[in-house]
């Protein structure tokens, strides 16, 4: 064929257009059924030109092309067609060095000599294996393994593998990210270094799984497990708080809802910064969660200890919201068992109390899109007419003789209750 600079066949050059050369015939020419004629072979084609002496199948230092271990002769026909031929011989074991890929195979066309691609490719392959060493020096050194960094990246793909629905390779990520934990002394030992790691870790680990991974520290802070806040331990200090009116609570709950009724409605105490909530939350969802069977020899004191138990959770996520990732889950099985122990309740006709509607209450917020909030809604009508309320204050009453912290997420309480109000019975 004639040499010239033109690289597009005859009919797009007239309209210039910009042609494709990577195929025998363009796909314009396809389109309108033009004999597509090129100035030049196409990008595919290896055929000699009729002036040129034909093309040595020989890279770099004289040895025959390679093609995953045999020598290749590639000769394309006009339509585009590809016939290879294979020497008996392997010359991949003879000289391997010059046949570590075919970048022709597995990487872009490239116009550089074939040697050059060679060693571009043979560089490309020494970065990723020191890229594969870096990797496994940090897995076998345990200082690196178990960095901030790395326990960031495990519990985020924990959280990754549960949104996408795959439980096992997110609880594979769980069990990972406590064996790091404990390598480390304990996740208090962890928020010594890097806090912004160990609440995720604690935090979303819990979410993940439904229920706590980490053990907490004890009221007065001692332990390597999950830490409260100072808040929580000067509240011990003070007894104005303690008691719940006319109600015989286990003396572990009554313990966590006096320090919350503290922490929470005395006036005195600074309001709680977001991350104080944060921890306050981690640390009372966990101690909750965490809390031994009561005892079935006092039936009474032990449904309205698990009532007000699983409730006070649910309260607790509500305040929160949602951070680094959603609780719903979580809230929906704390939801089952305090359903399971409100029915308990109404069968010895105590539902209708403060207690009660602010059990009731709970749910009803915190169910709201599950298949249990209509039960919930049902409950609060039958409390609205046993207990003859009318207005939202007469609610707010029950709420604040148990716990209430007025924000602004606890606004929805009273929608919901506006809601209940107005229906007519």
């Amino acid at each position: 064929m004639r040499a010239t600079l033109r690289r597009s066949c005859n009919a797009c050059a007239k309209a210039k257009h910009r042609c494709d050369l990577r195929t025998p015939h363009c796909s314009r020419c396809i389109k309108k059924k033009f004999n597509c004629i090129y100035a030049n072979e196409p990008l595919t084609s290896s055929s000699p030109d009729r002036n040129d002496s034909p093309p040595s199948d020989t890279v770099g230092n004289n040895w025959p092309a390679v093609m995953n271990g045999v020598e290749v002769s590639k000769m394309t026909s006009r339509d585009g067609t590809t016939t290879p031929k294979f020497s008996e011989t392997s010359v991949g074991l003879l000289n391997p060095g010059n046949a570590y890929f075919d970048p022709f195979d597995s990487y872009p066309p490239t116009r550089l000599p074939r040697a050059t691609a060679q060693r571009l490719i043979l560089h490309s392959s020494l970065d990723g294996e020191l890229r594969a060493q870096r990797v496994r020096r940090k897995i076998e050194d345990s200082s690196l393994a178990f960095q901030d960094e790395t326990m960031n990246s495990v519990v985020t793909l924990a959280a990754i593998e549960h949104g996408k629905g795959n439980v096992e390779s997110s609880r594979m990520h769980i069990d990972g990210i406590k064996r790091m934990v404990s390598v480390r002394g304990g996740i208090n030992e962890v928020k010594g270094t890097s806090p912004l790691t160990a609440r995720m870790v604690s935090w979303v680990s819990m979410l993940v799984t439904g229920a706590p991974q980490f053990q907490i520290q004890d009221d007065f802070g001692f332990g390597s497990g999950i830490g409260s806040i100072p808040q929580w331990q000067l509240a011990g200090l003070d007894s104005e708080h303690m008691a719940l009116d006319d109600l015989d609570v286990d003396p572990a709950m009554s313990n966590i809802i006096s320090r919350l009724r503290t922490i929470f409605h005395e006036p005195r105490l600074p309001r709680l910064t977001s991350t104080e909530l944060h921890d306050l939350t981690c640390y009372v969802t966990h101690k909750l969660l965490l809390l031994p069977p009561l005892s079935p020899a006092n039936p009474m004191r032990s449904v309205i200890s698990e009532c007000l138990r699983y409730a006070l959770a649910l309260y607790m996520l509500i305040l929160h919201g949602t951070t680094y990732y959603s609780h719903e889950d979580l809230a929906n099985t704390i939801m089952i068992h305090l359903k399971t122990h409100l029915e308990a309740l109404a069968r010895i006709k105590y539902v209708h109390g403060p207690l009660g509607i602010w059990a009731i209450s709970m749910g009803m917020v915190a169910g709201v899109g599950t298949k249990d909030h209509q039960w919930f809604l049902n409950q609060a009508r039958m409390a609205k007419i046993a207990l003859g309320l009318q207005t939202w204050e007469d609610v707010l009453v029950s709420l604040e003789s148990i716990l209430w912290m007025r924000v602004e997420q606890l606004e929805f309480f009273r929608e919901k209750w506006s809601e209940i109000l107005k229906v007519t019975t």
